[in-house]
């Protein structure tokens, strides 16, 4: 321990025993432990306490000082925990009665203090902390915790509960540790005092029937098998498993999710891999008696299982098809077309809860909808050939949504009646039909997806986060059915043509809607479409045919932020491609960098500003032909720009946009661990141009966000300077590389490019400039910028000196006031 600490720490002890001094707050408290802990992974607590007898003291107050706050009381029951869980210091707090008094029947259980959940949260903790070597395991069985524990499972705060569920099966473990399960099978009298307790109560909790205790007892084992691989928990299992199989006879079950949840850790567990395992058997017969919400989770969790038995994974999966099944019911398919497994068996009591009421219907449909999502990337329907059914299944269910469906049935209609409009459905729907795109490659079922998604977007009924959804879909089924296709060439389908020829009118008339969450989405939708197909001569031909362009820019001055900053990406992609044309001047490429300059110079919010350097930062990278003809000219703009803007963001992007000029006046710099022949080794920085960096103001800028206050941009200026030190290398030919400069004159030409001084700049030296960045610290200042602001008071001797100020403990000027 710091010398400085163990100096301030009989203080703070008799701060914390004092009843009368005003209690320190929980978090002083928590960082406190924090620090005890970090010092007993370092060194032996016994040699801690012995040479801090101050902390004895303390503990021993929680003993017997009743007016002890709770605050104190909890957090010296968990301050004991942490020295304990060393065993030579548990059996050295044993001599002193201490751990027994405080853990013990005799301890806080007794007092008043123990009403208060924050005091048992406490005791909790700190025999999870102890509780890690034999000397802890025999003490707990000894002195009655356990018991203690058993009526904790149930407490009124769910803290406490689940920390003593925790506890409770960290004690079984620990009493079990070394143990093998024949041994345990072998005869009653085989298992530990203690395992054999708490195996007891699980027992008699699972009999009971009553819901919290079977849920109870459920917690304690899915975290005793989540955590603990031993043969031991085969044998654990073999004992409880008929009290487990004992629930499923119960209608309705209890506790159907501590189930689920137990059942599938104990799948992962590699004890239960076999195949020949009872724990698939009573996985299936959970799965055939959970009702359809309840299943559904438990079907996912198993389809995400490796290793599974194939009928098992089948079960499951009609499981999670079933509510999807009942809308292809309701919608009465045509014979012979695709279908889903288990139809007719499975629509009767899946369309009485699907149609119970409007929540069930859209909850089932929903999880159903979610959960296939989730599975599509991991599993993916095309291995279980079941991509045309599901796609039929979905868009059924969004025209069930839009009221586009035609029911035949009593079903059907009931089912349109409960989903008309419904959000909620529609947008999982989408989600889960964008996961489609890339597994139905049938032509006419892409057409049928095609006109939904048409029907959405014109509906005037679309509420602004289904739209959302709805681009999203549209651009990954479009992607999607070229994605089989080289890219660069004309790749696009006669369908995919046609559709592009009724999209584009329709994203038209939603770059005009009044709604400005529209207006943005369609934008996102049209600038990603740019980027993957503004090379594709139908692309462009359908775009350029049509408004989109001129709306486009248009909408640069549209009166909200967000779709300014949109706007700005998707016309800097559509100039990339040469498409930022109007119908009555086509093939005259508009010039948009003063456009674009202005709103940099002039917009009033950050994320239009933003967007604009992510525009330029791309442009130099591609070789834009507006920054072609003149880079030099191109850059001097921004930078002049640039060097008054306030938001650190763009100031950040300023000097990316910096080091991507350096690069391509340069090359990129050389691998340090690859020795490059002569004629590949990257050039290195010449007076020329130095020079020329400074004629585009960005040495200046970069100087002066040396000492920004924003430490991002800070930290972005130094990592360019140095590489653009690391470029003007000694044998560069540039005097002043690697040697010292006169202090005066780098102070000075510093001073003047922060705009400390009303000096005018003059001619640009380069021999100045190398000097200031040998002369100047970069290393120490990366190292200072990456560390965090408040290093200095996160230090021990910090929080101490708080403490003990905010008790009014500390002398003059000793407090750590900042």
């Amino acid at each position: 321990m710091d010398p400085e600490c163990s100096r301030l720490l009989p203080a703070l002890c008799a701060v914390l025993a004092d009843a009368q001094q005003p209690v320190t707050d929980d978090t002083c408290l928590e960082k406190l432990l924090d620090w005890f802990r970090t010092v007993t992974q370092a060194e032996s607590s016994v040699q801690l306490l012995q040479e801090n007898p101050c902390l004895v003291g303390l503990l021993s107050q929680a003993l017997k000082n009743q007016d002890l706050s709770s605050r104190v009381l909890a957090f010296s029951l968990r301050l004991v925990g942490i020295f304990a869980a060393q065993e030579d210091c548990f059996q050295y707090l044993q001599q002193g009665q201490l751990i027994l008094g405080l853990f013990g029947e005799a301890g806080p259980l007794g007092l008043p203090a123990w009403n208060v959940p924050s005091v048992r949260s406490g005791w909790i903790h700190g025999l999870r902390s102890l509780a890690q070597h034999p000397s802890a395991e025999r003490f707990l069985a000894d002195c009655g915790a356990v018991d203690t524990l058993f009526s904790l499972q149930g407490d009124s705060s769910l803290f406490v509960a689940s920390a003593a569920s925790q506890l409770l099966a960290q004690v079984l473990a620990l009493s079990l540790q070394g143990t093998a399960g024949p041994q345990l099978d072998a005869q009653d009298g085989a298992w530990p005092p203690c395992a054999q307790s708490i195996v007891t109560y699980l027992g008699e909790s699972l009999r009971s029937g009553d819901s919290p205790l079977v849920t109870q007892a459920l917690k304690v084992l899915t975290t005793t098998f989540g955590c603990c691989y031993q043969p031991w928990t085969a044998a654990l299992w073999r004992q409880l498993c008929p009290l487990v199989a004992s629930l499923l006879e119960k209608n309705p079950v209890p506790a159907p999710h501590s189930l689920v949840d137990l059942l599938l850790s104990m799948a992962r567990s590699p004890v239960f891999q076999s195949p020949d395992c009872d724990l698939w058997v009573m996985l299936a017969q959970t799965l055939s008696h959970l009702s359809p919400v309840q299943g559904g989770s438990l079907a996912l969790g198993i389809l995400k299982l490796h290793g599974c038995p194939q009928a098992l994974r089948s079960q499951a999966f009609t499981v999670l098809l079933q509510p999807l099944t009942c809308v292809l019911v309701a919608a009465a398919q045509p014979p012979g077309a695709p279908d889903l497994p288990n139809r007719t068996e499975s629509s009767p009591m899946m369309a009485e809860t699907l149609l119970a009421s409007s929540t069930s219907c859209t909850s089932l449909l929903c999880q159903s909808l979610a959960h296939l999502a989730e599975l599509q990337p991991l599993v993916g329907v095309s291995q279980l050939g079941m991509e045309a059914p599901l796609l039929k299944a979905t868009l059924t269910t969004l025209r069930f949504c839009n009221g586009s469906a035609v029911p035949v049935s009593s079903v059907g209609s009931r089912l349109c009646r409960v989903l008309a409009g419904c959000v909620r459905v529609q947008r999982a729907a989408l989600d889960f039909l964008g996961t489609l795109a890339q597994g139905a490659g049938c032509p006419e079922l892409v057409m049928q997806v095609f006109t939904v998604l048409l029907e959405y977007l014109r509906s005037p009924e679309s509420s602004p986060a289904v739209l959302k959804k709805t681009f999203q879909a549209t651009l990954r089924w479009l992607l999607g059915a070229s994605s089989s296709k080289a890219r660069g060439s004309c790749d696009i389908s006669p369908d995919t043509q046609s559709f592009l020829g009724e999209l584009l009118p329709t994203v038209q008339k939603r770059l005009c809607s009044p709604c400005w969450e529209v207006r943005d989405s369609c934008l996102e939708f049209l600038g990603h479409l740019t980027t993957h197909w503004g090379g594709q001569p139908s692309f462009q031909q359908a775009l350029l045919a049509s408004d989109v362009p001129e709306l486009t820019q248009q909408l640069l001055q549209d009166p909200e932020g967000y779709v300014r900053a949109s706007a700005v990406v998707t016309v800097g992609h559509l100039s990339t491609w040469g498409l930022q044309t109007t119908r009555e001047h086509p093939g005259a490429q508009q010039s948009l960098f003063p456009e674009l300059l202005h709103i940099l110079s002039t917009d009033s919010e950050g994320f239009p500003r933003r967007a604009v350097m992510q525009v330029f930062t791309q442009w130099l990278r591609d070789g834009h032909p507006e920054v072609a003809k003149d880079p030099e000219q191109f850059m001097s703009s921004v930078f002049q720009v640039l060097s008054r803007d306030l938001d650190w963001d763009v100031r950040v992007q300023g000097l990316h946009l910096a080091q991507v000029f350096l690069d391509q006046t340069l090359g990129p710099p050389g691998c340090p661990y690859v020795v490059d022949p002569p004629a590949a080794a990257p050039s290195t920085v010449s007076a020329e141009v130095l020079r020329m960096l400074g004629r585009v103001h960005l040495l200046e800028f970069a100087f002066r966000a040396l000492s920004d206050c924003d430490r991002p941009v800070a930290q972005k200026s130094c990592d360019f300077l140095l590489l653009l030190r690391t470029r003007t290398a000694p044998d560069g030919g540039l005097q002043g590389a690697g040697q010292d400069p006169d202090p005066a004159t780098v102070e000075a030409t510093l001073r003047v490019w922060r705009g400390e001084q009303d000096q005018a700049r003059g001619e640009l030296v380069p021999e100045v400039v190398v000097g200031m960045l040998w002369a100047l610290d970069l290393e120490g200042l990366q190292a200072t910028l990456a560390e965090s602001s408040d290093h200095v008071e996160r230090s021990p001797q910090s929080l101490l000196q708080d403490m003990l100020a905010a008790a009014g403990a500390l002398g003059e000027h000793e407090a750590d006031c900042y």
